[in-house]
């Protein structure tokens, strides 16, 4: 290796193997496992994957995580590629060195792309293993073991009777091979909720049933490792558990009953440490907190801390009970009696949303020094380069994924026992608190929206007509074009060239637009005598309407009767209208729900309109329309429907998943959710 090479290589980890050197070179004694050459004075001992614990411990083969890998590997890789790693090796006195099996076959893949650079690039395979093998939680690879440490594991410590499969299979299997640290605990390193993807959120057949027996990959294969991201500690990778020998006596439903209890408790741990987070390091930041005024604080944070202290004792509970015995007889019981005695500040919190973003985009957009203590804040590695809304939205989150989670442990519960009563008894309390807190959040939003626009509003020689009202909400409000060729019985007040309309759930409203927060009431009607119709073809009037759609007035407000023409900016802007003015005329039956397509939010999504939908990872949302890189759609949880990017979301092509999310979706409505 060059001066050049080894320099730039100081300070990070050795390579495993000079490219330069060949393999008789090393000095093996294939009884200890331990390279006779000594070690370079300052550098560090080098252990080869193949002496490693994780494969000696595997036997016969070293197994990669198969949502970890792809078939095949492109001829030519990008800058930071990833490692390859050769799966046979045998279990006699020693693997088979590294050397011999993977060298010759990375150097000639590599030369024919350039030969002058084969060392570095093997240099940044191994290291990139390394990595992957690391974040798995055992260093085992990239730190230095004495030969001793280097034991054969005896057959009979082969730790599960049922080896998982699947993409969280495997990884749990990676975990157990590569040796879990006796007495582990998953509060040894808690994740940000954020970053967790809770098993119990999808329905039977789409990734929740648990493991399945392992597919072995074949033998003389390569596989290319392209990212590792550890996964939570699961029931069945306890050690206590473990040791006990139950799994190999337990049934597969209970031991996925297990799992979703045990789930739980771990989801509602990392949901604390992010809430420590925001509360620690947002809401009580000096410096954050002199950049607003009291009012302002208190409308960003609402009741933060009073969620984390019942969060705390949540959690206390139910480690409790899991500490009392690994094994868990039910949780149904802690479930129901928070939910039902001291969860009520959750709704408070929900309620507040509407105050909370609006102050956050305020400050946002008018206080630089709020913004700029804030990026400082955001940045920190304490709480992952994550946005701060992405902590103010927590308690939403985990409050809707809970009935999500209970009704995962209904399902692999038996029937007609005094454990399925308790379940079902707590899903039904904890999905009423939901159904509290979107009931709160949707009033004050919609309470507040109604006393803005009546202000807004001049009715000048229209009769007035009262517009709030506790079962009035905002559906749409925006701006069209008018055609004025079409306006057959309206006046000569129509002379401008556009309408501000604002659409309720039961009356259309035709303003024209004084200035940004002015309108002039012109027309209005309620919906029962409004009908819309798209037009065949642009009306051409000075200028292009390319998106028209007609508008037909039964009865307007001076009992006359007429129709008008209006033009969107897009074909989208024209769909998103006509869906919201025949909203009253759609059927919301489960039956018609049927064979629709489903989807999966891969991104939470935060509306910026009244006829878009919010949106949270992981949530399912059945489609109902496309247009332009839009979905309307109706959220499963709870029946609402809005607009929301397609790219928010990836489309659910297993025919079981969504026949399971059909299921559910059932379910979790009969219990008012």
């Amino acid at each position: 290796m060059s001066q050049q090479q080894s320099d730039s290589l100081a300070g990070d980890e050795a390579p495993l193997l000079d490219a330069g050197s060949s393999a008789p070179d090393l000095q093996v004694d294939r009884g200890s496992g331990a390279v006779d050459d000594p070690p370079v004075s300052g550098q560090a001992e080098v252990v080869l994957s193949t002496d490693s614990l994780a494969a000696l411990k595997l036997g016969t083969q070293q197994i990669i995580p198969k949502g970890l890998a792809v078939a095949s590997r492109p001829r030519v890789r990008p800058r930071h590629h990833t490692a390859v790693v050769t799966l046979p090796v045998t279990r006699e006195a020693r693997p088979v060195p590294f050397p011999e099996v993977q060298l010759s076959q990375a150097s000639a893949e590599d030369d024919d792309i350039d030969g002058a650079g084969v060392q570095r690039r093997m240099n940044r395979r191994n290291m990139s293993y390394r990595v992957a093998m690391t974040s798995v939680g055992n260093d085992i690879v990239s730190r230095t073991l004495p030969a001793s440490a280097l034991k054969a594991v005896s057959e009979d410590e082969t730790p599960s009777v049922q080896p998982p499969s699947g993409q969280e299979g495997d990884k749990r299997a990676l975990r157990r091979r590569t040796g879990q640290k006796k007495g582990g605990s998953f509060k040894d390193d808690p994740q940000l909720y954020q970053e967790i993807r809770e098993r119990g959120l999808h329905a039977e057949g789409h990734g929740g049933d648990g493991e399945a027996p392992d597919e072995q990959p074949g033998r003389d294969r390569n596989i290319v490792v392209k990212s590792f991201r550890p996964t939570q500690l699961t029931w069945s990778q306890l050690p206590q558990v473990q040791e006990t020998g139950v799994l190999e006596s337990m049934s597969a439903e209970e031991r996925k009953r297990q799992e979703a209890m045990f789930e739980i408790i771990t989801s509602e741990y990392s949901y604390q440490h992010s809430l420590g987070i925001l509360v620690r390091h947002f809401k009580e930041s000096a410096e954050l907190r002199a950049t607003m005024t009291k009012t302002e604080h208190h409308h960003l944070f609402s009741n933060i801390s009073v969620i984390q202290a019942i969060s705390q004792k949540f959690f206390e509970e139910l480690d409790m009970r899991h500490q009392e015995n690994p094994i868990l007889k039910d949780i149904s019981d802690i479930v129901q009696r928070h939910a039902s005695n001291h969860f009520s500040p959750y709704i408070t919190y929900c309620s507040n949303e509407t105050f909370q973003q609006r102050t956050l985009q305020k400050l946002l957009s008018s206080n630089s020094a709020f913004k700029e203590v804030l990026k400082r804040l955001e940045c920190s590695a304490e709480c992952g380069g994550l946005p701060i809304i992405s902590f103010l939205i927590l308690p939403m989150q985990r409050v809707t994924r809970l009935p999500l989670l209970m009704d995962t442990i209904c399902q692999k519960t038996p029937l007609k026992t005094v454990e399925h009563a308790s379940t079902v008894f707590a899903l039904k309390t904890i999905s009423k608190l939901v159904k509290k807190c979107n009931d709160g959040a949707r009033t004050m939003e919609r309470t507040e929206q109604m006393y803005t626009i009546q202000k807004q509003m001049e009715f000048g020689k229209i009769k007035p007509f009262p517009l709030i009202s506790a079962s009035r909400w905002l559906l749409k409000s925006g701006e069209l074009a008018v055609c004025l060729e079409e306006l057959n019985i309206f006046s000569k007040a129509f002379s401008h060239k556009s309408f501000f309309l604002f659409l309720f759930n039961d009356v259309l409203i035709i303003t024209k637009k004084k200035s940004e927060e002015s309108y002039i009431v012109i027309e209005y009607a309620t919906l029962d005598n409004v009908t819309v119709e798209l037009e065949p073809q642009a009306i051409k009037q000075g200028g292009s309407a390319p998106f028209p759609l007609k508008l037909s007035m039964k009865k307007n407000g001076d009992g006359r009767f007429g129709h008008l023409v209006l033009a969107a900016e897009s074909q989208l802007d024209r769909a998103r209208w006509v869906k919201a003015l025949q909203k009253r005329q759609q059927f919301n039956y489960l039956a018609s729900k049927e064979g629709l397509p489903q989807c999966e939010v891969i991104k939470a999504y935060i509306p910026k309109q009244p006829d878009e939908l919010g949106l949270q990872q992981a949530e399912l949302v059945i489609i109902l329309q496309r247009e332009e890189g839009w979905l309307y759609g109706e959220r499963m949880r709870d029946g609402e429907q809005g607009w929301f990017p397609a790219s928010c979301a990836t489309e659910i092509t297993d025919l079981t998943a969504v026949a399971g999310n059909m299921r559910r979706m059932q379910r979790l409505r009969e219990t008012n959710v």
